[in-house]
């Protein structure tokens, strides 16, 4: 069957009309496009594929199942919500590396052949670096240039991957990838984009120094693409699984560290990923389908929050929570959407983070995996400790000289609808659950054990917050993380090539230059082979002088030593001729 049309082509082809269009109707044009994207991919169903046959490989740019489905509709919802809150921004520039990030994710989610899927991974990369430079600060250049080093290397490792597997399998579609040389280098290239540790730094390195609107298309789209592939390549994977936990764990406690806000966010990424990883690799029917409804529910909660503080950042011109405090009282909307937006990440009840955490935490505990429940148990402490931290220092704390506004319409708008959206799965669940990939898997979210359960870590991460409120006080301090050795390693790199290769690269100048210049004189006289030795001796014992080699214009031998006629070269060339002629015809 053919579907309509791929969704990513609608955004990636959209992006040539929006440097033509001005004022509203620019805005109203941003605005239809992921519209008509969502009106599109509701009429897809199981079974559609839309496919090109190239060099005798089928290129499937539309493979439609349940899984793609799900991850396509949270996109598109998130794409539009945060195509409002970034509707003021007048660069154009903006828009379209939005659009190609939107369109080319799109594509990875529903590409069915890996070749499909690296030219779409590789936009994706290139188009979310644009929404790092545009903020147009020294600091943000750096990060990009990281940003995109990292996702450089991960990309060949991506595609080092694929050509293995096509020629070990002679097949391009993506499927469950087998132990092999190609497994390791995929899961290399796509835990990169997942933020595997200790390959996450670029997450936090980068993300915080975004755009305030692009750092929330960034929050979205990249790791969440990196969770969807691995979903259809490795799930049951044990090591995924437990990666998963040292995720969910590295990242809460980097998080709880941070003055930054938006690096707060970063590690927070790191740290839900986690949870959305250890439930691929448990690879159970009900693991996969909250680690996927943790997809959905954290792209909605996270987009939120980089929503609200970067809606403080533009009205405040403020990023650390040092520096901010008392905004409750000048942005009361951005306040309580930023209270839902921790309440759904921390998995309060009534919130949608409550319903996928709780699927992932049980599809654990039926599979057996204490250890890996500890970790992720550990995490939700540390998360909502961190959120508590976050917004008691950005909204609650005093701070007599801060004066702002409320963000601007369409950011509020933004904001209040994506809140809602929290909300709303947060109480009815039963509109998540009809969309997930299997079916039919029993699960109660509103179990009395559950609900007690969760609100008891809550008092135990709010008496921490009371008891050790001095250790979770921002600090202005430089937290090193994996980067810190990456650099390190790059400076031995550097060293490496100006010291010993530099040397080196020095000593073979000088005897190629000096080898040069034998063959150079060889070349006009081959005679000098035998006379130069000859007159070096000569000279030693005549004159006991060095040998100059023929430029002293005082010395006569030296002189006419290099005054022999051409036919002496010339003869001795044919001797040399006849004599390999010789060799090679008798011999």
């Amino acid at each position: 069957m053919i579907s309509p049309f791929p969704p990513a082509f609608l955004f990636i082809l959209g992006v040539f009309l929006i440097p033509l269009l001005k004022g509203k109707l620019k805005q109203a044009y941003l605005l239809i496009v992921p519209a008509i994207a969502f009106l599109d991919i509701i009429k897809l169903s199981p079974g559609m594929s839309w496919s090109y046959s190239f060099s005798g490989y089928n290129l499937v740019f539309c493979n439609v199942d349940r899984l793609s489905l799900i991850i396509g509709y949270i996109f598109l919802i998130i794409g539009f919500l945060a195509i409002i809150y970034s509707i003021h921004v007048k660069e154009d520039g903006q828009h379209i590396a939005a659009f190609l990030y939107i369109g080319s994710s799109l594509g990875v989610v529903f590409s069915g052949d890996f070749f499909s899927l690296f030219a779409f991974w590789e936009i994706m990369a290139v188009a979310s670096l644009f929404l790092i430079l545009y903020q147009r600060k020294k600091e943000s250049l750096s990060a990009g240039l990281r940003y995109i080093l990292m996702h450089i290397a991960g990309g060949c490792s991506l595609l080092a991957g694929i050509i293995l597997y096509t020629i070990n399998k002679g097949s391009i579609a993506v499927g469950v990838i087998e132990p092999n040389a190609a497994y390791w280098f995929l899961l290399l290239g796509i835990g990169l984009n997942t933020a595997f540790i200790p390959l996450h730094t670029w997450l936090p390195d980068a993300y915080p120094e975004g755009t305030v609107t692009g750092s929330v298309f960034l929050s979205v789209f990249t790791t969440k693409t990196g969770v969807y592939v691995l979903a259809r390549c490795f799930p049951g994977v044990e090591f995924v699984a437990y990666m998963g936990g040292i995720m969910a764990l590295y990242g809460v406690i980097f998080a709880l560290l941070q003055n930054d806000a938006r690096r707060l966010l970063s590690y927070h990424i790191v740290s839900q990923v986690g949870y959305m990883v250890a439930g691929v690799g448990v690879g159970t029917a009900l693991a996969v389908n909250g680690a996927v409804a943790h997809v959905f529910n954290h792209i909605l909660y996270k987009a939120l929050l980089f929503m609200c503080i970067g809606s403080v950042i533009y009205m405040t011109g403020k990023r650390k929570l040092t520096e901010m405090g008392g905004l409750a009282r000048f942005m009361p909307v951005t306040t309580i959407t930023c209270i839902i937006a921790a309440l759904s990440i921390s998995g309060a009840p009534g919130f949608n983070g409550f319903i996928s955490k709780g699927m992932i935490l049980q599809s654990i505990v039926e599979a057996h995996r204490p250890v890996l429940e500890i970790m992720l148990t550990l995490a939700s402490i540390g998360t909502f400790l961190s959120f508590i931290k976050l917004g008691y220092f950005a909204f609650f704390s005093r701070n007599y000289d801060m004066k702002s506004k409320e963000a601007p319409v369409n950011m509020q708008l933004a904001m209040m609808l994506t809140a809602f959206a929290c909300v709303l799965i947060g109480f009815f669940p039963g509109i998540l659950f009809k969309v997930l990939p299997y079916q039919d898997i029993p699960y109660h979210p509103f179990t009395p054990s559950h609900i007690v359960g969760v609100i008891q870590l809550f008092m135990l991460a709010g008496a921490s917050f009371i008891l050790a409120k001095a250790m979770v006080v921002p600090h202005n301090a430089v937290i090193l993380d994996f980067d810190y050795f990456y650099r390190m390693a790059g400076r031995g790199l550097i060293w490496v090539c100006v010291v010993p290769l530099n040397a080196l690269r020095k000593k073979f100048q000088l005897f190629s230059s000096v080898t040069v210049s034998i063959i150079s004189r060889l070349a006009k006289n081959p005679v000098s082979t035998i006379e130069i030795p000859i007159a070096y001796v000569y000279q030693r014992i005549t004159k006991g002088n060095r040998y100059t080699g023929g430029y002293s214009s005082s010395d006569t031998f030296n002189e006419n030593l290099y005054r022999r006629p051409v036919g002496a070269g010339i003869f001795f060339a044919i001797i040399l001729f006849l004599a390999f002629v010789l060799v090679y015809f008798v011999f």
